[in-house]
């Protein structure tokens, strides 16, 4: 048995075992054997019952429990696969594979939480095992944890090439975090397999190409995949390739909206939105289907939509962040992080960095106009941005875990920590744009705004522009957009939610702006698309710059760039309009509600509730 077990001959395996007589007559070593083989052979109840036996036999023994734990998973008894599972880390706490296979079991029962946490610590006994760091990083992007994505696939262009099946995930995620060509090479070195599966996951490869081109901007190869991926292939499948199926329609959806047979997307998105009980997957359908309608006009439609989206996601975000939907609670956390006038005083005189020697930080509630900004100064020869990192926020958590209070120990921070925290700055920055050079970095997420006591403690000389756009457009496109953070699509959940959020984050920002007096440029959306070459020289002036005419041409920029992380993605690419300006006017009914809320900050920012 043993012999035909090292050559791979299961069939021999199975053979043999089952000659060797009853099950409680054989010896461990055959049982082990033959459960294995029964295993690798589809026989899954009878791997199970010689897996049953053996922990019977020897209870002591991780490795038992850990077969049989992976063996109920097959069999779909969940319950004893997490048993098994959790008596085998028991008997042997840093096996790194085990805590493998239990984060596996949580990751299929979605209980993706839970599934981080074991993954990671898979990770964290083994830090060179790649199923486990990928399988990590795919329970961190369902977490919204897009930093810890990023740590568990750091060196991944480096990983030799996977199974087709795990080829898509890895790709899924290196695409969202920006890494398109490593996200093609993994697909195009995909190993697939001999069976029957092949042809499916080869189409799935296909369709996820043409979708990582639609967000990229290039249309004509998305379109040229879908020749492969016909509508009436998709819409023939069987409910067992329903992954392929969602996603070759979802492309098709995406690129007839972008080339505006807005009917013809609808209808696919419609389809979509209820072919499936998966709340992400209907929030998703839901949010795009939305979107047309509003692009069509046919507004109190896409309303009704947006509120069974919403639904979909809280559905969602509920198994993430229960706490946040309790009354009263507060999704923007560090809005409740203040600097007060007397504790300023206390900071320690240190070294600043110059102006130019420190970043650009685009900042303004999200759907402001952060992303054309960016896009503008990336333009430009002498910026480099880096997408949306949320890396000011990574050295607040450092902080953290080292013991310190923010923004309270800021105070105390030495000239050697604030030299520590801009080289962890600088390093995270290097390997997301290795060739930044002698250009000025651009740092642009749009809640660095509730982050200004970092900012000021790292980069005191820095540029600040902070992004305005009409609060109830803000709050309407926020309202239309599928965050990934949970904690973001609690939020968004509602106008109510969102007015506040929305005071509460510029009550900080105003407070903090009295107290630290940054060198601030307010860049006003309405303003800016009315008198375009007006605020190109404005800002051009602000940074110093002589010549600040290649902004101008952010939208050729855009288009050649490739992969935007943002909502706007296909937007800057279009050049200067006014279509997104008092789109809430549509919706007014909707909002009158939340005006009280909204209208002391409107005032304050120079905003009127009337047309």
């Amino acid at each position: 048995m043993l012999v035909a077990y090292n050559a791979g001959d299961m069939p021999r395996v199975l053979a043999l075992g089952q000659a060797a007589g009853e099950l409680s007559s054989v010896d461990d070593t055959v049982l082990l054997l033959l459960s294995a083989a029964q295993q690798a052979t589809g026989h899954v109840d009878d791997a199970l019952m010689a897996c049953r036996e053996l922990t019977r036999r020897r209870p002591d023994v991780s490795e038992y429990w850990n077969n049989l734990g992976i063996v109920a998973r097959q069999a779909a008894d969940e319950h004893l696969a997490e048993q098994a599972l959790r008596k085998a880390i028991e008997l042997a706490p840093r096996e790194p594979e085990v805590h493998y296979n239990l984060g596996l079991l949580y990751a299929q029962q979605q209980r993706w939480l839970i599934a981080r946490e074991t993954l990671l610590e898979s990770v964290s006994l083994a830090p060179g095992f790649i199923e486990a760091r990928l399988q990590a990083a795919y329970a961190c992007h369902f977490c919204g944890d897009t930093r810890g994505a990023e740590v568990m696939l750091e060196g991944a262009d480096a990983w030799p090439p996977q199974a087709a099946d795990q080829a898509l995930i890895l790709a899924t995620i290196l695409s969202s975090l920006g890494y398109q060509d490593t996200a093609f090479r993994t697909l195009a070195q995909a190993i697939l397999p001999n069976g029957p599966e092949r042809v499916s996951l080869d189409r799935r490869i296909t369709a996820l190409r043409a979708s990582m081109h639609e967000r990229s901007n290039r249309l004509d190869e998305a379109r040229a995949e879908l020749t492969q991926l016909p509508l009436s292939m998709l819409t023939a499948l069987p409910t067992s390739e329903w992954e392929l199926r969602h996603a070759g329609i979802q492309v098709h959806a995406s690129v007839a909206s972008r080339q505006g047979e807005r009917d013809h997307a609808a209808q696919l998105f419609h389809q979509l939105q209820h072919e499936r009980s998966d709340a992400h997957l209907q929030a998703n359908a839901a949010f795009s289907l939305a979107g047309i309608r509003d692009k069509q006009g046919r507004h109190d439609e896409a309303w009704q939509v947006l509120h069974e989206a919403h639904a979909a996601q809280l559905r969602f975000a509920s198994d993430f962040v229960p706490e946040l939907l309790l009354e009263g609670s507060q999704p923007l956390d560090m809005a409740e992080h203040t600097v007060s006038r007397l504790e300023h005083d206390r900071w320690s005189s240190l070294h600043a960095l110059r102006s130019d020697a420190s970043p650009v930080f685009v900042v303004g509630f999200p759907r402001s106009g952060t992303t054309l900004l960016e896009q503008m100064l990336d333009a430009h020869p002498h910026f480099r941005s880096m997408d949306e990192r949320a890396f000011i926020y990574e050295l607040i958590k450092r902080m953290q875990l080292a013991g310190q209070s923010y923004p309270a120990d800021l105070a105390t921070l030495t000239q050697a920590n604030v030299d520590q925290l801009r080289s962890i700055y600088a390093d995270v920055v290097r390997r997301v744009v290795p060739d930044l050079g002698e250009r000025q970095l651009v740092d642009k997420n749009p809640l660095n705004m509730l982050c200004l006591p970092m900012i000021m403690r790292l980069f005191p000389e820095a540029r600040i522009v902070l992004c305005l756009r009409h609060p109830c457009d803000v709050l309407l496109s926020c309202y239309m957009q599928p965050f990934r953070s949970p904690a973001f699509m609690v939020l968004c959940s509602s106008l109510q939610r969102l007015a506040k959020g929305y005071v509460d984050a510029f009550e900080q920002w105003f407070r903090h702006v009295e107290i630290f007096a940054p060198r601030v440029l307010e860049w006003r959306y309405e303003s800016v698309v009315s008198r375009f070459d007006e605020h190109v020289v404005r800002l051009g002036q602000f940074l110093d710059v002589e010549d600040a005419s290649p902004m101008a041409r952010f939208a050729e920029h855009a288009r050649s760039k490739g992969y935007i992380s943002t909502p706007s993605y296909a937007q800057v690419t279009e050049g200067i309009h006014r279509k997104a300006v008092n789109r809430w006017h549509a919706y007014r009914e909707h909002f009158e509600p939340v005006l009280p809320i909204l209208q002391p900050m409107m005032e304050r920012l120079g905003y009127s509730i009337t047309p």
